[in-house]
């Protein structure tokens, strides 16, 4: 009982310091030392807003693990072949497979409404920092059929969480206007603070790209790549302008529930939860880049 409640231990607790740190230090940089015109900054009630999301979803992400733990030990005595961690290669299939699992989920959370009613919290921010990164949902539910795939393969179900940890820390790091474009080879292989600017773009041309954790070669690979050119304009398509965090987390799902109420068919009621965000009865998807009835669109 012990070693599985170890398992529980997630690696982000022990990064939030360096997290701060990195917050401190780009503040100084950016404020201090000087503005550059082409970099947005930091706002109090902007970075505020970012840290409470943040320090909920660190509570809500740590009960969720159980629940993870749980599901992926029960699927991992079903799957006909079992990894050993001890196995170097064994790593390497987990982050590549990690990688590939994210790479879907990502896609999906910005392509069906339901999981981008969540979603939407990290691209509500108007600005792009380091403090950007940890504005993170307090839903993370629709995760678990995702990384399930995993426990099935053979992944030992420690090893799962460790990888979503690996990521999300390393994700931290791209959230900055700081930094310009790394080494070629290095922007050709992996996400980097360019490639996720355009992801956090808002602009029609940036729209819906660079869904990569760590890796940028699935976009590459299944097209949804798109280099940095202007400099992206951040949040959402339709900014919900609030600072409410109630409303920043939830008022997507608020949309969708009084879209159901008007709904006159299963048809439309599926199309308001499972189809692209801002479906409309009648129309096969919504133009990329144009709000609907005055919703925050992608």
């Amino acid at each position: 009982m012990a070693e599985f409640l170890a398992h529980l231990r997630d690696p982000v607790l022990f990064a939030i310091p360096v997290f701060l740190l990195f917050v401190t230090i780009e503040i100084v940089a950016v404020h201090v030392l000087g503005h550059d015109d082409n970099v947005v900054g930091y706002s109090v009630a902007d970075t505020r807003t970012s840290m409470l999301m943040g320090t909920v979803a660190v509570g809500v992400n740590a009960l969720f693990r159980l629940v993870m733990l749980v599901v992926f030990a029960a699927l991992f005595e079903l799957a006909p072949v079992r990894f050993d961690p001890r196995d170097w290669w064994t790593w390497v299939l987990m982050l590549l497979g990690q990688e590939l699992v994210f790479y879907a989920y990502h896609r999906a959370s910005h392509r069906v409404r339901l999981l981008w009613a969540g979603h939407q919290v990290h691209h509500s921010s108007e600005h792009y920092n380091f403090s950007t990164a940890l504005r993170q949902k307090w839903t993370p539910y629709f995760q678990l059929p995702f990384w399930s795939v995993l426990a099935l393969c053979g992944i030992p179900p420690w090893m799962i969480l460790t990888g979503l940890s690996i990521d999300l820390v390393y994700q931290f790091f791209v959230h900055t206007e700081k930094v310009g474009k790394l080494p070629r080879w290095f922007e050709y292989v992996f996400n980097t603070p360019s490639h996720h600017r355009v992801h956090h773009g808002s602009d029609e041309e940036y729209l819906d790209a660079n869904y990569g954790g760590i890796l940028i070669i699935w976009d590459r690979l299944f097209g949804s790549f798109v280099p940095e050119g202007k400099r992206p304009t951040y949040g959402l398509t339709t900014n919900i302008g609030t600072y409410n965090l109630l409303r920043v987390g939830f008022h997507e799902y608020g949309s969708i529930l009084r879209d159901l109420r008007g709904a006159g068919t299963w048809r439309e009621r599926a199309g308001y939860v499972f189809g692209p965000p801002g479906w409309q009865p009648g129309l096969r998807d919504v133009p990329q880049g144009q709000a609907v009835q005055g919703r925050s669109l992608r």
